[in-house]
């Protein structure tokens, strides 16, 4: 493992801060997901669930095609995933009005309750770490992130 220093290293593009970079993130999502991932077991679900419960939440009637396309999943993965969370009552799926081919998906109350159990968790821990790393590291985490993730995918959070 590599060592944390406590001031900005002038040589980060050397491979060990690089590496610390990579084993960090592994450790970051390790513990950002634990706590949920012990909710999600109580119900039988994991995190492809957990995934499809956060992005319908945030848009509610999105489109099973938008869903596949933010997720990058099979359609046969999907709908596993999508058959138990409607049959257990967590999601609706709707025709669209316009377009009766298209499914449009939607949390049902039991669905918003579990998702606001799994954000409540990942706010509280994302929330301690932004008050303990001040607003100049977390608009430099945001920028980190934003050039992780596939250019594409940028546009989705521009200001």
């Amino acid at each position: 493992m590599t060592d944390l220093k406590s001031r900005p290293n002038p040589l980060f593009l050397r491979h060990d801060q690089l590496h610390q970079g990579i084993e960090l993130l592994f450790y970051a999502y390790r513990d950002f997901t634990a706590e949920c991932d012990a909710i999600l077991a109580t119900y039988g679900f994991g995190r492809a669930h957990h995934r499809v419960i956060y992005f319908v939440a945030r848009s509610p009637a999105i489109s099973v095609a938008e869903l596949l396309a933010i997720l990058r999943i099979t359609k046969q993965s999907l709908s596993r995933v999508l058959s138990q969370l409607v049959k257990e009552g967590f999601v609706s799926v709707q025709k669209a009005q316009a377009d009766k081919r298209r499914r449009l998906l939607q949390l049902t109350d039991k669905g918003l309750e579990l998702e606001r159990r799994l954000s409540e968790v990942q706010r509280a821990r994302i929330g301690a770490a932004y008050r303990s790393a001040g607003g100049d590291a977390v608009e430099g985490y945001r920028k980190v992130l934003l050039g992780i993730i596939d250019k594409a995918d940028r546009q989705l959070f521009k200001d």
